[in-house]
């Protein structure tokens, strides 16, 4: 199975954005030639976390940790096309709503992204805000409210206390970004099963693949009503196609081998990334990205956080901390993980057989009895996560369950 590419890895692993990732990053050269090193640091956002050493030669040691958020800002130029979000005394708020956090381990390297829900209840700590002050430490707070309090710094501190994990790179991206970034990558084939309407995004499209790009890769990594249940962790599901098979895209020959598209796409990624400051020099994405360069795509994990319903809001959830803490020990030994769980939360995708693959195996179940599960076999020294956590590596193909009924 093919590796990411060095150069491309950060394309892999910086920047999806919005809503959801796109991993994205920038070749040194690309990052050089655009000229907008300048540009890219302007806004850089200062990490509690942030490494005290200058960036040198050769790849970063040691474990790597990003978080990526994608905001839902009414830009003007785009504004129009959001209906209500856009209108009326909330709309020149910005809201997280996608969140990832991306840790890359060390020695063997591994890619594993998190998504967690943007209504999942959790504490927000303490955060600064523009004008200096504090804000006060809050015990349940919806997670995507997180920014409105304190930036992207607040997302990432929000995170951390949930992981675990000392965050030292971050990036936000907003609606418009995505848009831009997906216009440069030249659109992003997806799989959709059943057909996908939703009214609220306006999408109506017919089962199979498709071809998505700018506005139409916005609004389908946006689409709720229109794959699973309908559900916000169905969403997710649904985005997690989309990066993995991004994902392929970006380390295809297709990209690879056309300096045109890898020149546009550095130069749009870095108009478009707002990165925490330890993100601004590029040596620093040179290092992130030659440590991830060998990761093959077995190795690269989707994973969502694991959630039970909210007992005081059937429109939120709250973090299953058990599995969660399997989750994050597992991460942190640098252990190979195995999903005993879905492809996808909540109906919103499926795994996509090879061509020639051979059915399950296992004797024919008689009529009037419920099938047993068989037990997985899991290798020696791999964690067999909790059924309550869902995903699947860049190996496997997905294709989302669209809900004409949205």
């Amino acid at each position: 199975m093919r590796s990411p590419n060095p150069l491309l890895q950060l394309l892999t692993v910086f920047g999806v954005i919005v809503a959801v990732v796109l991993v994205s990053g920038v070749s040194v050269a690309g990052y050089a030639t655009v000229g907008l090193v300048s540009d890219f640091a302007e806004n850089a956002v200062v990490l509690e976390d942030a490494p005290a050493e200058p960036p040198s030669l050769g790849a970063l040691e040691g474990p790597i940790t990003m978080v990526v958020a994608g905001t839902d800002e009414c830009e003007d130029e785009i504004a129009g096309s959001f209906g209500g979000r856009c209108k009326g005394p909330d709309a020149s708020g910005q809201l997280n709503d996608v969140n990832l956090l991306i840790h890359i381990s060390d020695a063997p390297r591994r890619v594993t992204v998190v998504s967690f829900p943007r209504d999942l209840m959790v504490p927000i700590p303490s955060c600064t805000q523009e004008d200096g002050s504090q804000t006060s430490a809050m015990s349940k707070q919806p997670l995507n409210s997180a920014y409105s309090y304190g930036g992207l710094g607040c997302v990432v501190s929000t995170l951390s206390k949930l992981s675990g994990m000392s965050v030292p790179y971050a990036a936000k991206v907003s609606f418009g970004n995505v848009i831009n970034i997906t216009d440069a990558i030249g659109g992003v084939e997806v799989c959709i099963a059943g057909g996908i309407r939703d009214r609220h995004t306006g999408i109506d499209w017919p089962e199979g693949t498709r071809t998505v790009s700018g506005y139409d890769a916005l609004q389908f990594l946006r689409t709720r009503h229109g794959v699973g249940d309908g559900s916000d962790l169905a969403r997710i599901s649904n985005q997690q196609q989309y990066m993995s098979r991004l994902v392929r895209k970006l380390v295809s020959d297709e990209v690879l081998s056309d300096y045109g598209t890898l020149g546009a796409l550095a130069g749009t990624a870095v108009k478009n990334v707002t990165p925490s400051d330890s993100l601004t020099n590029p040596l620093r994405l040179v290092q992130i990205a030659l440590a991830a360069k060998d990761v093959p795509f077995d190795d690269i994990t989707f994973l969502q956080y694991p959630t039970y319903g909210d007992p005081a809001d059937v429109d939120k959830v709250v973090p299953d901390y058990n599995a969660a803490e399997q989750m994050w020990e597992a991460i942190l030994a640098n252990q190979p993980l195995q999903l005993s769980g879905e492809a996808g939360m909540n109906d919103a995708v499926v795994v996509v057989e090879p061509p020639g693959a051979e059915p399950s195996a296992g004797a024919e179940t008689p009529a009037g009895q419920t099938p047993v599960a068989e037990a997985p076999v899991v290798p020696e020294g791999t964690v067999l996560l909790p059924r309550s956590i869902t995903g699947s590596t860049a190996a496997q193909e997905t294709c989302s369950v669209g809900n004409v009924g949205g």
